[in-house]
């Protein structure tokens, strides 16, 4: 496909960009045949971006950390996933209006309905119940999604940050939720760990599933990928 003056802008804005936005999409897009390329970028200033995408006619562009939050600030329409979550990974043109989605909450609630497969439970007692106890690691925009999606399942939850980060070599039979950049973080042999980081199996699986929601926002096709990490 050979890129012109039709083609379709999408990227996205993150402080610490990689490749693997730009594998999956552009993978997509030859699929579908459509003519559009996908490209990361490095940024230190959300609002100059979002400039930057109206000016040169983005019909899309995903945010990373640490900008989901303060993205909501500089563009027009807020979706109600952005809404109920107060922050957004996703933004969508359409006739000059941005408009900011959630995809990060969709995946997240799509993964915590089958949290003892994902997760790999170790604790017998969690499985046979059916109920789980969360503890929420951070407090950026990728927590906020595991929150909301939390909230909208009816799931008790405790959040931890850096104030109480003790707290969670004291947890006991929970499911972890690691929304934040540390790694190896100290459990229970009773606990099990879901992180985010898409160094991770299950982070890599959670980026996979909100990108399939993100590609039907951009194009309205289904995203041709499996999920396996």
């Amino acid at each position: 496909m050979i890129i012109n003056k039709d083609t379709k802008l999408f990227g996205s804005f993150s402080q610490n960009p990689g490749n693997r936005g730009c594998q999956i999409f552009n993978a997509a897009f030859r699929y579908h045949q459509i003519d559009a390329i996908y490209k990361s970028y490095q940024i230190s200033d959300i609002k100059s971006a979002v400039e930057a995408a109206r000016t040169l006619g983005f019909s899309g562009f995903a945010v990373s950390m640490p900008f989901k939050k303060n993205v909501l600030e500089h563009v027009d329409i807020h979706a109600d996933t952005a809404i109920l979550c107060g922050s957004a990974n996703t933004i969508v043109e359409s006739s000059g209006i941005l408009k900011a989605h959630n995809t990060d909450f969709l995946a997240v609630k799509q993964f915590i309905k089958n949290v003892p497969i994902e997760a790999g439970l170790t604790s017998k007692s969690l499985v046979e119940s059916g109920k789980y106890k969360f503890c929420v690691l951070g407090n950026g925009g990728y927590a906020s999604a595991v929150i909301s999606a939390l909230n909208d399942l009816n799931l008790e939850y405790e959040q931890i940050v850096r104030s109480n980060w003790h707290c969670i070599s004291e947890a006991k039979s929970t499911i972890m939720f690691n929304c934040t950049p540390v790694k190896n973080v100290a459990i229970d042999d009773s606990c099990s760990i879901i992180s985010s980081s898409t160094e991770t199996p299950t982070g890599r699986k959670l980026g996979l599933m909100q990108a399939s929601y993100q590609y039907a926002l951009y194009t309205g096709k289904q995203f041709p990928f499996h999920f396996e990490a």
